[in-house]
């Protein structure tokens, strides 16, 4: 059974506007579908960006910083000019006040107020007409938000934040400890008072870590202080210091809620209520193959954690992972899904570990959780190139000794190092990777290697880099420099040691950076996993027959390459009957095809079921195909369809190949009878006897001179004849002429050999069964597709917009026209049998505009006939063993490692909970004072230029005191 899918051949570099939504961490479509009544008043609102500069509307230390200003109905967006200082995301919803201001004279500035009270001065710096038009469609966004109802959503969501209760006045630390985990004893019989706000394991189990050693009384009173000044949950605006807080490390009681937060998950699960009980109640009573392996890996997933040692536990990661499973069947359930989930549940409720889940299955990590995890192996492949780069000497090492790079760092990517190191650290990496995105991790990783250096040049195997790994992981905790005379140094722990290379020595590899390494190898990985696909469904075939694996791999070819021009659709599969029984043991949907898809298979590997035809029209002379259409080919799909599925499947279309192209000339004859024997009764009705006439015309159609219209006129003279030869005969009473009795034309008429004798007393329909009805079945290598090209400034994205397939129609439409105008255009339809000499074709089979197809030296494409279709046609053989290949990338060493990596994790002793009197810091700080915490947070800092001159940083000053207009 063979599952033979597309999907990485029909990636699309990302347009501009789809980088903006990801940037901004906002869905791409707005999730909440507007009413049909609603449709016709509101319509779509128009996206407009704008620059400006924007500036606190309080008395606060931050400058303003200048950028530009995005309307993204149902979202209002802002960035800073360098795109990392100042940043944010808010729902249009949370907007409750608009206003302009009355400033100086050519000053167009708006104030904008939150639902949190906050005050956002936006200076619009564009031309007047514009500032107008931007006001104008931010009002009509405002209004369809209202008329949706969204704005009446926003209280009953913010209540399940926990932010929400950590800035009010009343506080939520009376009923949690130190760790910010709830407190379950009750006082007097009393029960504690029930929570609101989303929450995770974390509160009933307690957080990994000592509380007093994280230092989380000081972060929770820095980030209450952040939160009332800049924002929470919906209306949370990023401001430098934001980053210094997430670097040092989010306090467990509000991690959850940042990690949604900073990620943009929370915009999902406020626009879609009730979606993940809904869900639940979806999949209740159902199985499937995704739930079975979900299963097998529960009790595998941090079973070191108490949570899941438990039934809570247990059952909460089962739900998340059914219900994304269920949400995205083509994904289905991944290996390491299990570790991710597991964690996030530690600190997040079921349904904010299904959204984020659902962000970093699809936008943070894409393709790494599928199956056949090309996300993860582009990136281990960018992640040797960055290593190659910049740690040559540790590269050089690795290749002299034959050491897998990947055999450590595929394990630290899939499960972002929570299944490497201790959680928390783990936890502080994923901190950062969901506020500064995907290029942590290769900071992060190169940082690892850089650190070991000198211990990485002395390793010989991969046991020994593994080995290695695994200490260092486990010396986090330890100081980096014990045997200082300075107290700080020695306070400097390796975590801290390792966080400070990454972010300051390897800030050099941005987001840009990945995203043109990602271009640079993604056809590498995409033709290494195609070509492992390849060799998997042909050892999967049940039979080959007469083909050789070589043989069977061109068939396959010629059906990938069909199904990129047109995917089938996904219900050709036949529905699961109602009386089987669902035991979950079903293996993934075998790929099948239809009748559309089979018409261009076919036209790849058989002459007569395609149309070539040169064109010459004085401009240029080129060779078009077109596929073909005709009864014919309906027949030929039902007949290789033995199932009575309608869909074709691999192993349908080789044994149907392998029932005609190694026939003799008797075999033949058979085969083609049958192909027209409907009921197969062994004979043919008068009906059939003409529909097989009509198909040996379409076989004939563009064959030169009479020679073949001939032989099919003689044969249909002869069927008949022959046919009422052998009918019952009959004499009329009336005449005494004897003749054939009358039949119906659905009735039994020819015989199989009555028709051998049709065919044998003809020597060209002799000559087509003996050689040329197997030889125009002709199996060619199809040479390595490519991704699209990947636009590249102005040029690229002009050449891309040219060269397309609908603009070469149109040129070679207009030079068409062209040259039947003065007289030099000129159609030769190309026989599909190929007995021909005088016509001269041109060598290329491709239009001029588009690289020739490369030839067989030695021969003319015009006389070239596959005499024997067993021949190897030069391609190189399917040999799962061929050491030829092993100097290609291969993601089977990779796939083999990840079922190895993620069977057992290392237990630390510094993930258990407790309360420690140990004063070792494992954060960048010293002593209790909050002051110091931040200090020691500068130390990870740039400078941070807003963009503006002191005039500009003048005028949005004099914006904090303005009065709104009247």
């Amino acid at each position: 059974m063979s599952t033979i899918s597309t999907q990485l051949r029909n990636f699309k570099e990302p347009t501009k506007d789809q980088l903006i939504h990801v940037f901004f961490s906002i869905p791409e479509m707005p999730p909440v579908p507007l009413k049909d009544t609603e449709k016709q008043g509101t319509g779509d609102i128009e996206k407009m960006e704008i620059n400006a500069i924007l500036s606190l509307g309080a008395q606060e230390v931050e400058d303003s910083y200048a950028g530009k200003l995005h309307l993204l109905p149902p979202y209002l967006a802002f960035s800073s000019l360098d795109r990392k200082s100042v940043r944010f995301t808010l729902p249009l919803s949370t907007v409750r006040r608009v206003e302009r201001l009355n400033a100086r004279a050519g000053v167009y500035a708006l104030s904008l107020s939150t639902w949190h009270g906050m005050k956002i001065i936006v200076q619009l710096t564009s031309l007047r007409p514009t500032a107008d038009l931007f006001c104008s469609l931010l009002r009509e966004a405002l209004k369809a938000e209202l008329q949706r109802g969204q704005m009446k959503a926003v209280k009953g969501f913010v209540k399940t934040c926990y932010s929400e209760g950590l800035v009010s006045s009343s506080g939520v630390s009376d009923n949690e400890r130190e760790d910010g985990s709830l407190i379950t004893e009750t006082k007097d019989g009393c029960p504690p008072p029930e929570t609101e706000f989303h929450g995770g394991l974390g509160l009933q189990f307690k957080f990994p870590g000592d509380p007093k050693k994280l230092r989380e009384a000081s972060k929770i009173k820095l980030w209450t202080t952040y939160l009332k000044n800049h924002g929470r949950n919906l209306t949370l605006l990023r401001y430098p210091q934001c980053t210094r807080l997430v670097q040092v490390g989010l306090p467990n009681r509000l991690r959850g809620e940042m990690w949604e937060t900073l990620s943009g998950s929370i915009y999902l699960r406020y626009s879609n209520p009730g979606v993940y009980d809904q869900l639940l109640l979806d999949i209740k009573g159902t199985n499937s193959t995704s739930f079975e392996d979900i299963e097998k890996d529960l009790h595998r997933s941090l079973p070191e954690y108490a949570g899941y040692q438990a039934d809570e536990g247990i059952s909460a990661l089962r739900r998340v992972l059914q219900a994304y499973s269920h949400r995205n069947p083509e994904v289905g359930y991944c290996q390491a899904m299990n570790i991710l989930a597991a964690a996030i549940l530690i600190y997040m409720s079921e349904e904010q570990t299904f959204w984020l889940l659902e962000v970093l299955c699809d936008r943070l990590l894409p393709g790494y959780y599928s199956p056949t995890m090309h996300g993860t192996l582009l990136d281990q492949r960018v992640f040797e190139s960055l290593v190659t780069r910049c740690l040559p000497m540790i590269s050089d090492h690795f290749q002299a000794v034959d050491v897998q790079l990947s055999v450590a760092s595929l394990p630290w990517f899939l499960s972002l190092y929570i299944n490497s190191m201790p959680m928390v650290f783990a936890f502080r990496i994923a901190d950062c990777f969901f506020c500064m995105g995907p290029k942590v991790l290769f900071q992060v990783g190169k940082a690892i290697l850089k650190i070991n250096g000198e211990k990485l040049l002395q390793i010989q195997d991969d046991g020994g880099f593994l080995n290695l790994m695994r200490e260092y992981f486990a010396s986090l905790g330890d100081s980096a420099h014990p045997a200082s005379a300075d107290p700080r140094a020695r306070a400097i722990t390796r975590f801290q040691e390792l966080l400070l290379v990454s972010f300051r020595e390897f800030a050099v590899i941005s987001d840009e950076t990945i995203l043109s390494e990602r271009r640079k190898y993604r056809n590498e990985i995409v033709n290494s996993i195609e070509s492992f696909s390849k060799r998997s469904a042909v050892r999967n075939l049940k039979t080959l027959g007469r083909f050789t694996k070589e043989q069977a791999g061109f068939v396959y070819d010629a059906l990938y390459k069909a199904m990129c021009e047109v995917p089938p659709p996904p219900d050709v599969a036949p529905p699961p009957s109602l009386l089987a029984s669902n035991d979950g043991n079903q293996e993934r949907a075998e790929t099948r095809i239809g009748i559309p898809t089979f018409q261009v298979f076919l036209s790849e590997i058989l002459t007569w079921a395609r149309n070539e035809k040169i064109v010459i029209n004085g401009f240029q002379q080129r060779i078009d195909r077109e596929v073909a259409e005709h009864e014919l080919i309906d027949r030929l799909f039902y007949f290789w369809d033995t199932s009575c599925k309608g869909s074709l499947s691999f192993q349908d279309l080789v044994s149907g190949l392998d029932g005609v192209m190694f026939n003799d000339l008797m075999e033949n004859i058979e085969w083609f009878f049958n192909l027209h024997d409907k009921n197969k009764d062994g004979y043919l009705t008068k009906d059939e006897v003409l529909t097989l006439s009509e198909s040996f015309l379409f076989i004939f159609r563009h064959e030169i001179g009479d020679a073949y219209l001939g032989a099919v006129s003689k044969f249909m003279t002869n069927a008949f004849e022959y046919g009422d030869s052998l009918l019952p005969q009959h004499t009329g009473s009336e005449t005494g002429v004897t003749g054939p009795q009358g039949i119906g034309h659905n009735q039994p008429y020819l015989n199989l050999a009555t028709f051998r004798m049709v065919v044998l007393v003809d020597e060209v329909l002799e000559s087509f069964f003996e050689t040329d009805l197997s030889a125009s079945f002709r199996l060619e290598p199809v040479p390595d597709l490519e991704l699209p090209p990947a636009s590249s400034g102005f040029l690229g994205d002009l050449w891309s917009n040219i060269a397309t397939q609908d603009n070469r129609k149109m040129f070679n439409r207009l030079s068409d026209e062209l040259g039947k105008t003065i007289g030099k255009h000129q159609v030769i339809y190309r026989p599909t049998i190929g007995r021909f000499t005088k016509l001269e074709e041109p060598t290329a089979r491709e239009s001029l505009i588009s690289p020739p197809a490369k030839t067989t030296s030695g021969s003319s494409p015009d006389t070239a006939v596959v005499s024997s279709p067993s021949s190897t046609l030069g391609a190189s053989s399917i040999n799962d063993n061929d050491p030829s290949s092993a100097s290609v990338f291969s993601p089977m060493p990779h796939l083999k490692a990840v079922n190895a990596a993620f069977m057992e994790r290392t237990p630390f002793a510094i993930d258990d909970a407790g309360d420690d009197d140990d004063d070792s810091d494992l954060d960048m700080v010293h002593g209790e004072d909050d002051d110091q915490v931040m200090d020691e947070v500068d130390a990870f800092l740039e400078a941070h230029d807003s963009g503006l001159t002191e005039a500009d940083k003048a005028v949005a000053k004099d914006l904090l005191h303005a009065e709104p207009v009247k």
